[in-house]
C-alpha cells in the first residue's frame, strides 16, 4: 500500500512538472502575465536647454547643463530601481512649457519632476527649496515663478499656442484650470523629502517647500514638483553644483526620496499572482472614483477602514472591504451607504478583472 501511494504521489508530481514545462516551452508569456505589475512611471523633466541657457549668472555656469547631468544620472538610478523613466530632453535642446507638460500627460506619468539652479543678484543666498503649484503664494515666490514662465516668450510660435496668454501675469496664472490642485497634498509629501535629503546629505541650506505659480506644474495631471537645487551665484553652492560630485548627490537625494514617496503612499513591487491558475472571485464595494490619488487613511473615507484601490484609465477606483462572500459584502455596503456613501455599489475581481455585481443599486440607494 505504501509503495503504490508513493509511485502514485511521484506520477502526479512528475505529470505536473510535465505540464508546467510544457507551458514554459509554448507559452513564455504565461509566467510574465501571473506576475506582471506596472511599473511606477516617472517623467524626468531637465529645465531650460537648447537656446534657452537658463538662469544668468556672473560665473559663467549654464544652468541647463547642471540639470541635464542630474536628470540623467536620476534616470539611471530610478530605472535600475524597477521604475519606468521618461526624460522631456536627455540631450541640448530646446522644449517649450506647453512640449514638456504634454510628454508627462500622454506618458499618464505618476510623478512629473523638474530639476532647475537658481539664481539671485545677491551671491550670498544660498540653500536649496522646492515648490509646488498653488495660488496662495507670496510676492516673492510669484517672481520667481514668472522667470521660469518666460521660457514661454522664447518659443517661436508663442502666439499661436497660447493665443491670449502671458506667463507673467497674475490674470493668466489664476484663470486657468486648477486640476493640479488635486495632487497637492502627494506633491508637498514629495518635495517635503526631497528637501530633507539634499539639506541633510549635501549640507544645502533648507529654504522649504513652497507654492508658486508654475506653468509647467499647473499644466501636468499628477503630483509634480519643481527643485531649485542651488543658487549659481553663490560662489561655494554654484561650485559645487557644476561639480560631478554635486550633481551625483543631488539625483542621490531625489532618488532616495521619490522611493520614500513610494512606500509613504502603499505603492508596492509585490508581483500579484493573477487568478487564471485558480479562478477565484474577490467581491469589494466601490465607494469613489476620481482623478485625484488620495492616500488610503480613514480620514479620507469618512472613518472607512481595509481600503484599495487600483487605477483604472485615468480615474483611480477606491474600494471598502474584501471578501468572497457576497452576503458578508452586501453587508459592508449597507454599512458604506450609512457612511456617507449612498452610491456605493458592489464590484467583484474574477481573473485580476473587475466587474460590476449590482450596478442597479445606483439607481436604488435604499435596497
Amino acid at each position: 500500500m505504501t509503495k503504490t501511494c508513493s509511485k502514485s504521489t511521484f506520477f502526479n508530481l512528475s505529470l505536473t512538472g510535465f505540464l508546467f514545462l510544457l507551458i514554459l516551452l509554448f507559452f513564455p508569456g504565461f509566467i510574465n502575465e501571473i506576475y506582471s505589475q506596472s511599473p511606477f512611471k516617472i517623467v524626468i523633466d531637465a529645465g531650460h536647454g537648447g537656446k534657452d541657457p537658463g538662469r544668468p549668472n556672473k560665473s559663467g555656469i549654464k544652468e541647463k547643463d547642471i540639470v541635464l547631468k542630474v536628470a540623467l544620472d536620476l534616470g539611471k538610478k530610478l530605472e535600475n530601481s524597477g521604475n519606468e523613466v521618461i526624460y522631456t530632453r536627455k540631450k541640448d535642446v530646446f522644449l517649450t512649457l506647453r512640449q514638456r507638460a504634454k510628454i508627462a500627460n500622454d506618458f499618464d506619468a505618476d510623478l512629473f519632476i523638474s530639476i532647475h539652479c537658481n539664481a539671485f543678484h545677491d551671491s550670498s543666498v544660498h540653500g536649496s527649496e522646492t515648490f509646488v503649484y498653488g495660488l496662495h503664494v507670496s510676492d516673492a515666490n510669484f517672481n520667481v515663478a514668472k522667470k521660469e514662465n518666460e521660457i514661454i516668450f522664447l518659443d517661436g510660435h508663442y502666439s499661436d499656442d497660447n493665443e491670449n496668454y502671458s506667463p507673467t501675469s497674475t490674470e493668466s496664472l489664476i484663470g486657468t484650470t486648477l486640476m493640479q490642485e488635486e495632487y497637492l497634498d502627494q506633491s508637498i509629501l514629495l518635495a517635503s523629502f526631497v528637501q530633507q535629503n539634499i539639506t541633510k546629505d549635501l549640507k544645502i541650506r533648507n529654504r522649504g517647500v513652497k507654492q508658486s505659480r508654475f506653468w509647467v506644474l499647473h499644466n501636468t495631471y499628477m503630483p509634480s514638483i519643481l527643485i531649485e537645487a542651488g543658487f549659481m551665484t553663490n560662489p561655494k553652492e554654484g561650485a559645487f553644483l557644476n561639480s560631478k560630485k554635486g550633481q551625483i548627490g543631488v539625483s542621490n537625494s531625489i532618488h532616495k526620496a521619490i522611493e520614500k514617496y513610494k512606500k509613504a503612499i502603499n505603492y508596492s513591487k509585490t508581483p500579484i499572482a493573477n487568478s487564471s491558475i485558480k479562478e477565484v472571485v474577490i467581491y469589494k464595494v466601490q465607494i469613489a472614483a476620481g482623478k485625484r490619488r488620495l492616500e488610503l487613511k480613514p480620514y479620507n473615507f469618512n472613518g472607512l477602514k481595509k481600503l484599495s484601490r487600483i487605477k483604472d484609465g485615468a480615474l483611480y477606483k477606491y474600494f471598502y472591504s474584501s471578501s468572497n462572500s457576497i452576503d458578508e459584502i452586501k453587508k459592508k455596503k449597507k454599512y458604506a451607504r450609512l457612511n456617507g456613501y449612498g452610491n456605493a455599489y458592489i464590484v467583484g475581481f474574477k481573473n485580476g478583472e473587475l466587474f460590476e455585481v449590482d450596478w442597479q443599486d445606483l439607481f436604488n440607494i435604499n435596497s
